[in-house]
């Protein structure tokens, strides 16, 4: 039986007859001013230049995807969390994979970081994670997020991509005697705790064959909570069962000007024909004790976890199995806040995860004192109070422990986490430990000819000033 057709109306559902006829005064053909008592003429105009939302300042171009997280392990020793206990139990899941630096529109086979943003509708609310496609990141100290992501966008003055802008921060420096010491060095050279991030961003990985052969990695560290206020430290990982595949930098050229969105028909055509992705959901599991006494600082985003200390431990599996309905409102509108975690997922103290929780709120108002504000359009809670620790409207609290079951691991575990103090970072050599391991990994699978290669297509741009200072 086929459908009714939908009958054409205005925005406010009025009916109307003929959506490409406009009022006019006079009858001549091609002659006459438009009349502003013509609801579609104007309605039509002013939607128009009304219907893009300004894009993301970075993670701006996406591929995305609907699917399901299903629970493969039992995870009842780590965490009360609902949605990850339960063998068999599945929830609904958004996925954005994206760019960093480029703008909408951008090729998509470039070579950059891959953010993974993820939303997982539980019973308790939902769960957001905001992954990298690297385990590790350029950057320790939060206050120089903002610098790394503008050194790798465009140029301000000429609107290019910059290789000398990539590499260079140039830091002013003003002597006794008032002279300028302008010093040769780059961005990463300056902040080289960096190294192993610029490593990987520079081996296969930073130009991946497709969406569905790359991993994801928390980077930040979690903590996994139960109700009786015992908690794990914890790495999440995202495991590409399709396995993880780069592409050569003369593919990558080729596809940029033949099919630039290779990553987004790859996907949408895979998920069409059947070929469902998957992931397996992992994570490295340390306790307080084991964090008191490690090598390295666990809360350092730019240190990895070597598996041979802290292996893999599955908990979940990740599906992706739907194709976005309408990409704008699928896909571009969708929001993602670190700070959203269920009940048994908390943050921990490492200094570059809790400043990415406050620039990034809940869109939704929390159940019942949240109202009014901007494109309310539900019943905004009615008579209901809008204050806490009312009597007149009960209301159920779960749990016993506060937000996200947050638990401290007593006043000796909290004396070595930290007190209140000025923070910055400094470089030692174990800032380079692991990418020389890493370097050990290029020679193995035989990627250390095409690393140095893909460095110097990239770095042979710059001022010559730079390119020594990277050397």
């Amino acid at each position: 039986m086929t459908a009714e057709a939908p009958i054409y109306t205005l925005s406010e559902g009025c009916p109307y007859a003929d959506p490409s006829t406009a009022q006019r005064f006079g009858n001549s053909p091609v002659k006459g001013l438009m009349l502003l008592q013509d609801t579609q003429l104007i309605e039509t105009l002013a939607h128009f230049s009304r219907e893009r939302i300004p894009e993301r300042t970075v993670h701006a171009a996406a591929v995305g995807a609907w699917g399901e997280f299903e629970v493969t392990h039992d995870n009842s020793r780590l965490t009360s969390a609902s949605f990850l206990n339960g063998i068999g139990k599945k929830s609904k899941v958004l996925l954005r994979i994206s760019t960093v630096g480029p703008e909408r529109g951008s090729a998509e086979t470039v070579r950059d970081v891959r953010g993974w943003a993820m939303k997982i509708f539980t019973e308790e609310g939902n769960q957001d994670f905001v992954f990298n496609s690297i385990p590790v990141f350029f950057v320790r100290d939060p206050i120089k997020f903002p610098s790394v992501n503008r050194s790798h966008k465009r140029n301000p003055a000429k609107n290019t991509a910059d290789s000398t802008m990539f590499w260079e921060q140039v830091l002013n420096i003003t002597l006794p005697d008032g002279r300028w010491l302008i010093p040769s060095s780059s961005f990463h050279n300056n902040n080289q705790e960096g190294i192993h991030a610029l490593m990987l961003l520079f081996s296969s990985r930073g130009l991946p064959s497709s969406l569905r052969q790359i991993n994801s990695y928390s980077g930040h560290t979690y903590k996994l909570t139960k109700e009786d206020g015992s908690f794990v430290y914890v790495k999440f990982h995202f495991k590409s069962n399709q396995g993880v595949q780069g592409m050569s930098l003369e593919q990558a050229t080729k596809l940029a000007g033949e099919e630039p969105e290779h990553h987004t028909i790859d996907m949408w055509n895979a998920i069409e024909r059947g070929d469902y992705p998957s992931w397996t959901f992992c994570a490295q599991v340390m306790t307080a004790d084991q964090a008191e006494k490690y090598r390295w600082n666990i809360f350092d985003m730019t240190k990895v976890w070597p598996h041979a200390d802290f292996p893999l431990q599955p908990l979940g599996k990740l599906t992706l199995n739907r194709n976005p309905e309408n990409y704008f409102a699928d896909i571009e509108q969708a929001a993602f806040s670190p700070s959203t975690m269920v009940p048994g997922i908390a943050p921990s103290a490492d200094p570059s995860e809790s400043p990415s929780l406050h620039p990034s709120p809940g869109l939704l108002p929390r159940a019942y004192a949240d109202r009014d504000g901007a494109m309310r359009y539900m019943t905004n809670y009615g008579d209901d109070p809008n204050y806490v620790r009312s009597s007149l409207r009960p209301v159920t609290f779960r749990g016993s422990l506060g937000a996200n079951g947050f638990a401290n691991g007593g006043p000796e575990h909290e004396e070595w986490v930290g007190k209140v103090t000025a923070y910055a970072s400094e470089v030692t050599d174990d800032d380079f430990e692991q990418a020389r391991a890493f370097w050990k990994v290029l020679q193995t699978a035989g990627e250390q000819e095409s690393f140095v290669d893909n460095v110097v297509a990239h770095l042979k741009s710059a001022m010559a000033r730079v390119q020594q200072g990277a050397m």
